[in-house]
């Protein structure tokens, strides 16, 4: 993935994830950085595997969905 494509998928994982409560933010700290839950949500992103980016956009695309609902 190009780095024009890395800095679109992290910054609408970021939005997404602003936009979600603090206990679905948690559990995408305990997905993507289980070994330290005190990380700001924006430096975890920061910290998804490229390979992850993907499924993690879809989760949180998915979690918004459910709450609008």
């Amino acid at each position: 993935m190009n780095d024009q494509m890395l800095q679109f998928a992290r910054t609408t994982l970021k939005n997404g994830l602003s936009q979600l409560p603090e206990a679905y933010q948690l559990m995408f700290k305990r997905m993507y950085s289980h070994a330290n839950l005190e990380l700001p949500i924006d430096e975890v992103v920061e910290l998804v595997p490229e390979e992850k980016l993907d499924w993690a956009m879809q989760q949180v695309e998915r979690s918004l969905s459910k709450l609008s609902a």
